[in-house]
């Protein structure tokens, strides 16, 4: 496989949470998955190895991978989770499902088995804001169906949602020997944060100083850690948190881009829209009559 015959598509894009020691068994899934854990822990049981896992853990099985997740008996994680091809197969006249999955392993039709990306991808990792990463899933939430005609529209929206999260995804999991994380992004990160959340952002230039770094060290550093520039991540972060109160609070759409010092309720309206297909409006309106999809 080459880079030229990869166009990811996904099938199913949920949130589901587990009740405590509940077991997925041993299992195959005919297409790739990934996973985040946004609450909650489990142990993941693969390529004979077991993890404990906890929030922020995010988790790539490659198709055909045998693996099985539990639970914990206390505290039982909730996974958001979407099952993907890297490139579009057809399997509509042998599965009930659009994304089947082998119970037990013994059974699978390895023809039906997707393929594999064509370089090296961690299996774990540990996601430096949580946040992002719940936004970048809920924007691709599908349910595992077959398109027909009433649903190709939507369909559109969702793979090009989702071809957003497989370009962030790939730029934070692709092992790159050289490349090491620098802890100083995550202190900056935390710090960002929670300026975006109590405050007005600050000049770039007060973060990149008080860790003692030059400007350009410190854009190299940030986009290979998180994948976006700083103005990204922040406008990114920014759109998240407007988005809850789009889904919980009554407030405005002025309010809210004054809560979190968009320059203007124009300006807020219009980044809104590059970066989820839809204006506030018809977030808060589309968001109200579709619940979240749960499996």
């Amino acid at each position: 496989m080459n880079f030229a015959s990869l166009h990811p598509y996904v099938y199913l894009a949920t949130r589901y949470p587990f009740v405590k020691g509940q077991s997925s068994s041993q299992r195959i899934c005919y297409t790739s998955s990934i996973y985040l854990i946004s609450e909650g822990y489990g142990i993941l049981t693969t390529n004979g190895q077991s993890s404990r896992l906890g929030p922020g853990s995010l988790v790539y099985i490659a198709a055909g991978q045998l693996h099985e997740w539990v639970a914990d008996l206390k505290n039982p994680m909730v996974h958001l989770c979407c099952y993907f091809d890297w490139h579009y197969v057809e399997r509509g006249t042998d599965f009930n499902t659009v994304c089947p999955i082998c119970y037990p392993p013994q059974v699978l039709q390895q023809a039906f088995v997707g393929s594999s990306f064509p370089y090296a991808l961690r299996e774990i990792s540990k996601v430096e804001s949580l946040r992002i990463w719940q936004d970048l899933f809920r924007d691709f939430y599908k349910s595992e169906a077959f398109i027909n005609e009433q649903t190709f529209m939507r369909s559109l929206t969702i793979q090009r949602n989702f071809q957003t999260f497989i370009d962030y995804f790939l730029n934070c999991c692709m092992l790159r020997e050289d490349f090491i994380p620098d802890q100083r992004i995550s202190q900056m990160l935390h710090m960002i944060e929670q300026d975006l959340l109590h405050e007005a952002p600050k000049p770039l230039k007060v973060y990149y100083q008080k860790l003692n770094m030059s400007r350009g060290h410190f854009f190299e550093l940030f986009r290979k850690s998180t994948g976006y520039s700083p103005i990204q991540y922040m406008n990114r972060f920014r759109i998240g948190l407007a988005k809850d109160d789009l889904l919980h609070t009554m407030l405005s759409i002025t309010q809210i881009a004054e809560k979190y010092h968009f320059s203007s309720v124009h300006y807020f309206s219009r980044l809104f829209h590059r970066l989820t297909g839809q204006t506030p409006r018809q977030y808060r309106l589309s968001a109200c009559a579709s619940p979240i999809l749960q499996s």
